[in-house]
């Protein structure tokens, strides 16, 4: 790789021990892809849950902020991804206290390196969006495609080592989605018919996620009348992200690099994949079968806007949730503030559902809190959700926002 002069005192390690070992774990990514070069980047964006992070990455943080402070602090911009405790909460869903300690740990390594703990994956609705162009080292999977995509920034999936030696040094390799040739669009879609609400957005990412067949594949989307809301594109994101393993897409006249076909597409536009009602009426209910009860609602993966909080305030207001069924609810703490402020946490907590700050379901050892609360059968409006949570031991259902409010609050499941 051809390296500046401030890359090769970097890796001469001019500025200490702990930005050589950075740089040095930059070049071997960069290596394995025939990155030609090294990309300044503005911000980074890591994955910091400790079901992720586990003992031993915990304690290479604590190493890292055991060195000189001056060496050790990030040079850009660092945001964390949520956490997997929200400690203010966790002993109201029985989450166990080993993991709480650890995460403990883990937020003080990363404020003695300097990191923001914004424990959010909706940074691009709260805070330090990045704009057209922006060169990113992002971690979490919704957050890279929807900067990539609605906001035209540029980034890979970035795995927390990657994204930490970003932090450290400002750089990250030149390849995948830094470069022009890959933000071509590869494939073709139209939508015959209108997503009718979040979950339907989250669906058609599915069912575009399902027929990618590489990280490199690009999905185009036409047919989207008016201008979808950013929670719109939030959900088709996030659900083509997990479906797809999929880091872009463009939507012809919504997304900034696609304003027609001719723009991400070389030569003739392949021929398109058409979407319509009952195709997601088809993928919704390839997740009910054989649910007749529910344990668990969940709103979670990305966490919720201000919007969607208030959307969910208003569901709730004058009900209550079963006895037996539990309602949780996350999002990021500028968000949690918000609600505090207008009202939406005391309408949510008199209702019997949780309001978690700084968290997300999946990544809070959600097989361990489903056997100590007994939750076995899950129902969300989140595609993303409903695409993971089954490798933790639940059987997900996937409904509209307002279905799941109703059949928490009726105790019988609401199509």
């Amino acid at each position: 790789m051809k390296l500046s002069e401030e890359e090769k005192a970097l890796l001469a390690g001019e500025s200490g021990w702990v930005r050589q070992q950075a740089m040095r774990q930059q070049i071997e990514v960069g290596t394995f892809f025939d990155a030609a070069d090294m990309v300044p980047v503005a911000q980074a964006h890591i994955m910091a849950d400790t079901e992720s992070l586990g003992e031993a990455g915990v304690e290479y943080l604590e190493s890292l902020a055991a060195a000189n402070e001056d060496e050790r602090r990030v040079v850009i911009p660092t945001i964390t991804d949520p956490r997997g405790a929200d400690f203010e909460a966790y002993k109201r869903i029985k989450q166990d206290e080993a993991f709480v300690a650890l995460e403990r740990r883990t937020v003080d390594a990363f404020r003695a390196l300097g990191v923001l703990m914004t424990d959010t994956c909706i940074n691009y609705q709260t805070v330090m969006p990045p704009v057209l162009g922006e060169h990113m080292a992002f971690g979490d999977t919704g957050v890279v495609i929807y900067s990539n995509s609605v906001l035209g920034a540029r980034s890979n999936y970035e795995g927390g080592p990657s994204a930490l030696s970003a932090a450290l040094t400002g750089r990250t390799p030149r390849y995948g989605f830094h470069l022009d040739e890959h933000r071509r669009g590869t494939k073709r879609f139209v939508l015959k018919d209108q997503p009718r609400d979040w979950t339907d957005w989250g669906a058609i990412g599915g069912l575009v996620g399902r027929q990618m067949e590489s990280y490199f594949d690009v999905p185009v989307i036409e047919g989207a009348v008016g201008k979808p809301g950013s929670d719109d594109l939030k959900h088709f994101g996030a659900a083509l992200a997990s479906y797809g393993s999929t880091a872009l897409f463009h939507m012809i006249g919504v997304t900034p690099e696609a304003r027609d076909l001719g723009d991400v597409f070389d030569g003739t536009p392949p021929d398109p994949v058409t979407l319509s009602h009952p195709d997601i009426d088809t993928f919704l209910a390839g997740y009910a079968k054989g649910i007749d009860k529910i344990d668990v609602v969940v709103f979670a993966a990305p966490q919720l806007s201000v919007p969607e909080l208030e959307k969910l305030s208003g569901l709730l207001k004058g009900r209550h949730v079963q006895d037996d069924i539990s309602l949780l609810i996350a999002t990021n703490p500028e968000n949690k503030h918000a609600a505090d402020r207008m009202g939406f946490t005391e309408t949510i907590e008199n209702s019997g559902g949780i309001l978690l700050e700084g968290v997300c379901f999946y990544q809070m050892h959600a097989r361990e809190l489903g056997d100590a609360n007994g939750w076995t059968r899950l129902m969300t409006n989140s595609a993303k959700l409903t695409n993971i949570i089954g490798g933790y031991g639940y059987e997900p259902m996937l409904a509209s926002m307002e279905a799941c409010i109703e059949t928490a609050c009726t105790g019988r499941i609401a199509r």
